[in-house]
C-alpha cells in the first residue's frame, strides 16, 4: 500500500480543511458548461481527473495540521508516498505512525521560517534587486533563494550576502529566464480569455458568488490594479469589485446579468473540467492550469509559501510554485488538481516571452491560492456536476 493511502486510513476522522489557494496568471472566461469533465492533453487523465488527487492532498493537509510547528513541511516523493520533513525523532516516529514517510533535517520549521520572515522584511526595507523568490523547502531542509543566472547588481547582491549570513539555513539556487506576471497587452468558463478597459487582456479563473448572492469572477490581483472595468467578445462583463497586489495577488470583478456563469474550467479541445470544490496545494502534486495564452497545461507543485519579487517593489507572498507552462495573457486563469481548484495564475520565468520548458529547462510558474482569494473576497464558488 502507497503511503498516501496508509496515511488516509491512519488519519481518519482527523479535520480536514478543504479550501484550497487562487493562482494568479492570464485572464480566461468561459462561455460553455454542458460538457462533462475530461482529461488534459498532457498527460493521463486517472491522473490528474477525479477525488483520489484531493485525498491525498487533504491527507497531507490533516497530517502536517495535527503536527503543526513540530513539522517543517511536505510532499510527495517520485514513488507516489507521502514524505514529512521533521527536526527529531520523536516527531518522526509519530510521522511513521500515521503511515507517511519521515525525514530528519538540521533545523526546525520556526528556525526555517524566521529566516524567511526576516528575508521579507529586508525586500521591503532595502529591495531584493534581481533575487527571483524565497521560500522554505521540505525538501532540503533549507530556505531556499533563487537567483536569476548573471545578477550580480548591488542591491541583489546586497541581499544574498544578507541570506548567507544564516550559514546552512540558506541553500541559493541559479534560476534562468525572467520572471514577470502574466498579463499581455490585449484583455463563463476558466480559462477564457476577458479583455480589460485599458486595453490589456487576462484570463478568467473561478466563477464565485458573495454571501449575499452577488454574480462575480476570480483572477489576478495585477489584472484587477487600478479597478478596470471588463468585457469578452465585445460585450461588458462588469466592473472590479475587490484587488489585492501585491502583497497577494487576487481580485474579484462583478458579473452583470445575461451571463451564463458555470462551474467548470476550460480545457482546450478536451472538454471542459467541472469544479467539484477546493484543494490544497501539496509539493509533489500534479497540477494543470487553464489559461487564453497556452491553454490546458500541466506539472507538479514544487514548493509552497512562496516570496516572488516581480521587481519594482511589487512583492507577493504566500504563492506555490509549479512546472506547468504559463506565459502572457494566462493571468487570472484557473489551476486544478483534478476537478478540484488550487488557485489562480500569477506569473512566471519566461525566456524571451516563452516558457522555460521550450529551453530545455523545467518550467517555474507562480499561483495565488485560493483559499485565501476565496477569504479575501468573501467568496464561495461556483461548483459543475
Amino acid at each position: 500500500m502507497s503511503g498516501r493511502y496508509r496515511v488516509g486510513a491512519a488519519l481518519a476522522g482527523a479535520a480536514v480543511l478543504t479550501a484550497a489557494g487562487l493562482v494568479a496568471a492570464n485572464w480566461a472566461t468561459a462561455d460553455d458548461a454542458k460538457h462533462r469533465v475530461a482529461p488534459g492533453p498532457r498527460v493521463e487523465p486517472t491522473k490528474l481527473i477525479g477525488k483520489p488527487a484531493q485525498k491525498s492532498s487533504l491527507t497531507a493537509e490533516a497530517l502536517q495540521s495535527e503536527l503543526g510547528s513540530r513539522a517543517v513541511g511536505s510532499y510527495y516523493d517520485s514513488a507516489g508516498d507521502l514524505v514529512v520533513a521533521v527536526s527529531d525523532a520523536a516527531t518522526a516516529e509519530l510521522v511513521r505512525a500515521a503511515g507517511a514517510v519521515p525525514k530528519l533535517v538540521r533545523f526546525t520549521a520556526a528556525e526555517l521560517n524566521s529566516v524567511q520572515a526576516e528575508l521579507n522584511r529586508l525586500a521591503v526595507k532595502s529591495r531584493p534587486g534581481k533575487v527571483r523568490s524565497w521560500y522554505v523547502d521540505p525538501i532540503t531542509g533549507t530556505v531556499v533563494v533563487n537567483v536569476p543566472q548573471g545578477a550580480h547588481d548591488v542591491f541583489t547582491q546586497r541581499f544574498v550576502e544578507r541570506a548567507k549570513e544564516h550559514g546552512d539555513q540558506v541553500t541559493v539556487r541559479t534560476v534562468y529566464g525572467k520572471v514577470t506576471t502574466t498579463a499581455d497587452d490585449f484583455s463563463l468558463r476558466g480559462g477564457f480569455q476577458v479583455d480589460k478597459n485599458t486595453g490589456y487582456v487576462c484570463s478568467l479563473g473561478f466563477n464565485a458568488r458573495t454571501a449575499k448572492g452577488t454574480r462575480v469572477f476570480l483572477t489576478a490581483g495585477h489584472c484587477t490594479a487600478g479597478r478596470p472595468s471588463f468585457s469578452r467578445n465585445g460585450y461588458i462583463l462588469g466592473k472590479t469589485l475587490t484587488s489585492n497586489f501585491p502583497d497577494n495577488d487576487f481580485g474579484s470583478v462583478d458579473v452583470i446579468e445575461g451571463w451564463d456563469q458555470q462551474g467548470y474550467v476550460e480545457g482546450w479541445g478536451s472538454g471542459s473540467v467541472a469544479v467539484y470544490g477546493t484543494a490544497s496545494p501539496t509539493v509533489g502534486s500534479e497540477l494543470c492550469k487553464s489559461g487564453k495564452s497556452t491553454g490546458w497545461t500541466c506539472g507538479r507543485i514544487v514548493a509552497n509559501n512562496v516570496t516572488v519579487n516581480y521587481g519594482n517593489n511589487r512583492i507577493v507572498r504566500g504563492l506555490f510554485q509549479h512546472t506547468a507552462c504559463v506565459e502572457s495573457g494566462d493571468s487570472g486563469g484557473a489551476n486544478m488538481t483534478g476537478n478540484y481548484a488550487q488557485g489562480i495564475t500569477s506569473g512566471a520565468a519566461l525566456i524571451d516571452g516563452k516558457c522555460l520548458d521550450k529551453s530545455n529547462r523545467p518550467n517555474e510558474s507562480y499561483s495565488q491560492p485560493i483559499e485565501e482569494a476565496l477569504r479575501g473576497t468573501q467568496t464561495s464558488l461556483v461548483l459543475g456536476s
